[in-house]
């Protein structure tokens, strides 16, 4: 890519003979712009955007800002000069002779036909559509004349019109954002400072509110259900009499209105039967799992105070990020270098429809030495896009996939790294027999420098297996795109499964690779040998596992709609002028929800970050706590590391001695 790519083919446009448009120290330096001799021949954007226009593409130093026609000019062009001088500067290079007949001009292709009002985007012209009482005008007028005789009708635009007006008024909008961005950075930066203040407070209240928020959870659902149980039981007992309520489901078959089963008593008592059991099964659950269910928010608050003495984790996904920044401009640069690395490719351009080499390649050095303007006259050989032949331009898709399975693998490597070095320095956390004098110092530093020197081959083997199967998944979802069209219920059928279940293998690997970096950072092991190892634990406590990780997801969960409901209420009050004493801080905005929505989605990811953290440290000390209490007894020769809390969920009525 890095030998062959050329960024200069997507910066610039380029015009028929293969030549950059705006390129310093050229002979179009100062022509920045690709003008269309016949734009009507380019009606989609995406036609004029790819350059593959069957016209003639000049590069311009401005766009056309007025009607005319050849013929016109052509005809006055001894007494207004002027007109033909400013019409010329949209005909080929060095082309000045207003003699040579229109026919002859008009298939050389020496100048347009026509030009029309337009404005430059996407350092191209395109026309200049407005809608003037409702009707599509270019200038103010409905009709032109297209320099061949005839009277056209800005209509004829139409296709080109809709979504070239879509993306400029999208352009318009854009530039209100920025606008408004440019205005409100600082106080987006102070919203989602709150953010990280609030994220940080409440995972330290976790160490005293965790049990409460759960618990308060738990038994206003309970309270909901029984609510809803009460609810069926008094519609059922208040519809008995009525007639027709005693009628069953069957018997009054589907219905569109949903209002009519809920006039029948069989559909309050199938609700209150459902509802029943669901109150039975929480109950039940809470019974047996009430220990596990202790342990896990134990779990939840000790995690809470073990961030509390290593308080620079919280800040380690700075340095993922980064990161994985950095992988992605590494892939996109690629990705462009290849992109771009085609050779000019030059096909023949036929006025006449029956020319038999219209589209066939060409060289433009040798073009006028062959046949084809003898066969074809007005053919020209002109610039159409940039490919090639070549094995390696035959297998640029290949090397696309390839970077792109680079980039996969670098970015879960990143995220690996980010986990087995929080997992190390929680770890030496956990396995501090007196806490907090034991932890050692630099904790994190210290196992980023384990995790780097003796850990990054198992970290890249894991990064690798999970790379492939993404790689899989997005060949599939490639697959997916193309054969969307097909009729064949059969290979859509069977592309489904395959989506399904690759998604479903890589929802699986994340999870045994997070375990088997934790274990990597405990014991040093291989991974092959630590993912086996935490996979068996996990199973011999699958029970506490599911708990655990759901009463985690929930607390978790609350606190980013917290910290993001509560700093994007308050960003709204803000911007919205509704706080009395900031009012006249506030900055005028062409749309208020420009820097709100900003905040609301940057607290949200403020508050993930934080909290990816704390579900590491959680994670990383349920592991600990399996292995403790199977490789410990609590006795004076193996003493549990665990905190005085759990030894009490765990029947524990002290600590154990310590070690002499």
């Amino acid at each position: 890519a890095w030998v062959h790519g050329d960024p200069r083919k997507v910066i610039y446009p380029t015009d028929s003979y293969g030549q950059f448009c705006g390129q310093k120290d050229t002979l179009n330096e100062n022509k920045t712009i690709l003008f269309y001799f016949n734009i009507l021949k380019c009606a989609s954007p995406a036609v004029l955007i790819n350059l593959q226009c069957p016209t003639t593409q000049l590069c311009v130093s401005k766009c056309p800002d007025r009607f005319a026609t050849y013929i016109d000019v052509q005809a006055s062009y001894r007494y207004r000069p002027d007109q033909w001088n400013y019409f010329r500067q949209f005909c080929k290079p060095g082309f000045n002779n207003p003699r040579k007949s229109v026919a002859q001009v008009l298939r050389d292709e020496d100048c347009p036909s026509m030009i029309i009002p337009s404005r430059p985007f996407l350092k191209r012209c395109f026309p200049d559509f407005s809608t003037k009482n409702g009707v599509l005008t270019v200038a103010n007028q409905t009709t032109f004349k297209d320099g061949r005789g005839k009277t056209r009708n800005v209509t004829d635009l139409r296709e080109a019109a809709n979504g070239i007006n879509n993306v400029l008024d999208a352009r318009s909008v854009g530039m209100k954002i920025f606008e408004d961005y440019a205005i409100s950075w600082y106080w987006i930066l102070i919203g989602l400072f709150i953010a990280m203040m609030l994220s940080l407070l409440f995972l330290v209240l976790l160490r005293f509110t965790a049990g409460v928020l759960f618990w308060i959870f738990i038994f206003g659902v309970i309270g909901i259900i029984g609510y809803g149980i009460w609810h069926c039981y008094w519609e059922y007992d208040h519809l008995k009499g009525i007639p027709g309520s005693d009628l069953t489901v069957y018997d009054i078959g589907f219905q569109t209105d949903f209002k009519v089963y809920l006039q029948l008593r069989q559909t309050w008592l199938a609700f209150m039967i459902i509802l029943c059991g669901v109150e039975v099964i929480i109950i039940l659950m809470l019974i047996f799992l009430r220990n596990r269910i202790r342990i896990a928010i134990a779990l939840l608050k000790e995690g809470s105070r073990a961030i509390g003495y290593i308080m620079s984790t919280l800040f380690y996904p700075i340095i993922t990020f980064l990161l994985i920044a950095i992988c992605i401009s590494y892939w996109a640069v690629t990705a462009v270098f290849l992109a771009t690395s085609g050779e000019p490719v030059y096909k023949v351009m036929a006025n006449q429809t029956l020319c038999k080499y219209a589209n066939l390649t060409c060289d433009p050095e040798t073009f006028n030495t062959t046949n084809v303007t003898k066969l074809c006259p007005g053919a020209q050989c002109t610039f159409a896009f940039y490919g090639g032949e070549s094995l390696y331009h035959k297998y640029i898709f290949i090397f696309q996939l390839a970077n792109a399975f680079v980039f996969l693998w670098l970015v879960n490597f990143a995220i690996a790294l980010g986990q087995c070095t929080l997992a190390g320095a929680f770890a030496s956390y956990y396995w501090a027999y007196r806490k907090p004098a034991d932890i050692p110092l630099w904790p994190l530093f210290s196992s980023f420098g384990r995790a780097i020197r003796y850990h990054t081959g198992s970290l890249a083997f894991g990064a690798l297996i999970l790379a492939i199967v993404q790689l899989i998944r997005v060949i599939l979802e490639y697959l997916d795109h193309k054969l969307k069209g097909t009729q064949n219920s059969f290979t859509r059928f069977l592309l489904c499964c395959l989506k399904c279940c690759f998604w479903c293998l890589e929802k699986f690997l994340k999870f045994i690779n997070r375990n088997a970096y934790i274990m990597i950072a405990i014991y040093g092991k291989n991974f092959c040998t630590s993912a086996k190892e935490a996979f068996f634990l996990l199973m011999r406590n699958v029970v506490r596992v599911a708990v655990l990780d759901k009463v985690t997801d929930f607390l978790l969960f609350l606190g980013k709609i917290l910290v993001a409901g509560g700093v994007g209420v308050l960003a709204f009050f803000f911007f919205t002028q509704r706080i009395p004493v900031f009012a006249q801080e506030v900055p005028m905005l062409n749309f208020y929800w420009v820097p709100l929505l900003t905040v609301i989605i940057g607290s949200y990811l403020v508050a993930h970050g934080f909290f990816s953290v704390y579900a590491m440290c959680v994670d990383t000390l349920f592991l600990c706590f399996c292995e403790d209490l199977e490789r410990n007894d609590g006795s004076t020769a193996k003493p549990y590391f665990m905190s005085a809390s759990l030894h009490r969920i765990l029947g524990k009525k002290k600590l154990s001695p310590k070690k002499a």
